[in-house]
């Protein structure tokens, strides 16, 4: 079977399909484009499935690669044979291909090895054969390396036992009692029993592995990471040894079947065990990670599909006790106008003198919304601003602070604003959160983020790869206007990257702001190729052509001037004209490269051009009454909002430091695959409290009550 049946059969797409999306692919294609405006070479796959294709692709081009490996260096040894050649012809499993290879692998000096120097690989082939009585001829092989016939028997014996590990019906068959039987257990290290307080739920545990919870998983082994918890896969050792005796005790080898036994135990024990016990540790935690990189992928989504104020004038203020409530009013762009700092809060309590300045700043610079941040002294500020008197009606929002510490202290603030501090620009960070939490969030590391589960302990390339597909979906997903996009932001546009990025940023403001899409052609490095990819996700508000503000392609522009023509309208007519798009024929302008896909998009899109899928912010408060975790009682219904996701469940902040745990079972009545199915990161619920743990500082959720 060839690479593209084996990618059909496991991603369940048509083989043809397959091969479309891999030619794409490898014409540099982006996925985002090629899920956008190539469905009809796709049969409209979504983002996802593509990327699945693509993954599959290159884990068997890495099988593809070691098996050659493999190959080459068996026939370098010149120990290559028909059979061989044959195991490894089209073999796609990289695991039967490790084990083809064992016998070969250069080996550090082993007791099988030494046993072998010792010239008793005979003595080890007679014990098999089971025609002699081993004890009988052991003696032949005693000389001034073995001292005795019982050694020459325990030499043969660690030969027949690396023959036992390296069969590969062995490994097999040890590989199924795993798969079927394993179990994974836990428990603390002697003597940290102190030091491991925070992993006392996994003192003593045990999972089968096959069902073991991936959060549980990677608790377990980042607490033997730490040297705190001991960790082990293992399945029943009798069992096991039985499965291999049946391979390895013939019935007419009765008379050496005690020294075999032996071996055999051995080879399961030494060899065996420890070797499959690593496969299924590294599996395992394999599936864990990909549990936990597809939550924290789904949580960043939807932090940055965040509804956004959009482009009004804004002020953004950091909160602070000690050292003030920084505060910053930006204009409907996002730039900074001014910069202040007040003290409402103890120790200084300057509130009639901060109130002034705060009311002044929203006349002067004509503020119509206040981002507040949700850190420490943030509820208070809170409190402050909504009891102010603006002259005009003013909205007040409060906006997570998470990871603008991590962008005040970066490079690309310190390039955006080189004369201020890190408190003038995490308000700043805030305030643009409010309007635009997309191409704000695109500035920070998507794992200092503040969502996500143990995402210090997976592969942390692969977690990298899925946050930034995650990041590079949704700003595709919304689109771009090129005339005022950071370079952060348009780094993620399908089909540019850094450093054209950098070269849209710099001709914008060497040349003021583009025209038209067709004015991208003349950024250095922006290649037709270039252009094919991005244009479609990028945006000019005020271009002389309409649809330059739109998602459809530039490619398409002769098509829905045709359809204008048709119904004799021109472009910017048709668009918006409901009446009109609905009772167009589609089937008239099908063709070779546009089929029904493509042209039902384009209608929908002018039906809406330029539509954002977020859906706008909402102004939303907590209980005003509640404060501090002695305010909260079991059995109270409280507002809150999601701030985190797991696989046991969501954590959601009701309006005070410590924030609450809603455990998957307190999601539903009945039973759900995951929490993602009925919560989302920044969703806004009603939780029933249940417990409140005041020495440990913890909260129990529920959503289990009558509304």
């Amino acid at each position: 079977m060839n690479k593209i049946d084996i990618i059909s059969q496991v991603t369940m797409v048509s083989s043809g399909v397959v091969q479309n999306v891999l030619d794409m692919l490898g014409e540099g294609a982006t996925i985002p484009f090629i899920a956008r405006y190539r469905k009809e070479r796709t049969g409209a796959l979504n983002e996802v499935k593509i990327e699945e294709i693509q993954q599959e692709y290159n884990r068997l081009t890495e099988v593809e690669q070691r098996r050659q490996f493999v190959f080459d260096t068996i026939s370098e040894l010149g120990m290559m044979t028909d059979d061989i050649a044959k195991s490894l012809q089209d073999n796609w499993s990289i695991t039967e291909i490790e084990d083809i290879y064992l016998p070969f692998k250069q080996k550090k000096r082993t007791k099988a090895t030494i046993a072998k120097e010792a010239g008793l690989e005979p003595l080890a082939k007679t014990i098999m054969s089971g025609k002699v009585d081993a004890r009988r001829v052991a003696i032949n092989y005693v000389n001034d390396k073995i001292e005795s016939p019982e050694k020459a028997i325990e030499g043969a014996q660690d030969i027949i036992a690396e023959w036992v590990n390296e069969s590969i019906s062995a490994r097999n068959a040890i590989r199924a009692q795993f798969e079927n039987y394993a179990v994974i257990s836990c428990k603390v290290a002697k003597g940290k029993e102190v030091d491991a307080d925070n992993y006392s739920n996994y003192f003593d545990k045990e999972y089968r592995l096959s069902s073991c919870p991936s959060h549980a998983l990677l608790a377990m082994r980042r607490g033997e990471d730490e040297k705190l918890l001991k960790v082990s896969i293992d399945v029943d050792k009798e069992k096991a040894v039985a499965r291999l005796e049946r391979i390895f005790l013939k019935s007419n080898n009765q008379i050496n079947h005690d020294i075999i036994s032996e071996a055999i135990v051995d080879a399961y024990k030494r060899l065996l065990k420890p070797s499959i016990e690593n496969e299924f540790a590294a599996a395992s935690k394999e599936k864990a990670d990909d549990e936990a990189i597809k939550i924290f992928s789904s949580n960043l989504r939807q932090l940055l599909l965040s509804s956004p104020l959009g482009q009004k004038r804004t002020m953004g203020i950091d909160p602070g006790f000690r050292t003030g409530c920084k505060v910053v009013c930006l204009d409907a762009q996002g730039n900074l106008l001014h910069n202040d700092t007040i003290y409402p809060h103890p120790p200084k309590n300057e509130r009639a003198l901060a109130a002034k300045k705060i009311t002044t700043l929203v006349e002067q610079y004509k503020i119509e919304a206040i981002a507040i941040g949700n850190g420490t002294a943030g509820r208070e500020t809170e409190e402050f601003i909504q009891k102010l008197r603006f002259n005009t009606d003013i909205q007040a929002f409060v906006v997570s602070e998470s990871g603008a510490s991590i962008y005040s202290a970066s490079a690309v603030a310190r390039e955006e604003f080189p004369d201020y501090d890190v408190t003038v620009r995490g308000a700043v960070s805030i305030g643009r959160r409010l309007m635009d939490p997309l191409a704000e969030l695109v500035k920070i590391e998507p794992k200092s983020i503040g969502v996500g589960q143990y995402q210090h302990d997976v592969n942390q390339n692969k977690l990298q790869n899925a946050l930034d597909n995650t990041v590079v979906s949704c700003v595709n997903a919304v689109g771009v206007e090129v005339n005022n996009a950071s370079k952060q932001l348009l780094t993620y546009v399908s089909g540019i990257g850094p450093q054209l990025a950098k070269n849209i940023v710099d001709y914008r403001a060497e040349n003021g702001a583009f025209p038209n899409r067709k004015a991208l052609l003349k950024v250095p490095k922006m290649g037709p190729k270039s252009f094919e990819q991005c244009a479609g996700f990028l945006r000019v508000a005020n271009s002389d052509n309409p649809l330059d503000n739109s998602a459809v392609h530039p490619e398409r522009y002769k098509l829905v001037e045709l359809m204008a023509t048709d119904n004799n309208l021109n472009v910017r007519d048709l668009i918006g004209n409901k009446k009109v798009l609905s009772n167009i024929d589609l089937n008239k302008y099908l063709s070779d490269s546009v089929g029904m896909p493509t042209l039902t998009d384009i209608v929908a899109e002018l039906e809406k051009p330029g539509r954002d899928p977020r859906v706008g912010v909402e102004q939303w408060g907590f209980d005003p009454n509640i404060k501090t975790i002695d305010d909260i009682k079991p059995n109270m219904v409280v507002d809150g909002i999601v701030t985190n996701v797991t696989q046991f469940g969501a954590f959601v902040n009701i309006g005070i430091k410590e924030n609450g745990l809603l455990h998957v079972s307190q999601m539903s009545n009945k039973r759900i695959a995951s929490p993602l199915d009925v919560v989302s990161v920044n969703q806004h619920i009603k939780v029933k409290i249940i417990d409140v743990d005041l020495s440990r500082k913890r909260i129990s959720l529920s959503l289990l009550f009558e509304n």
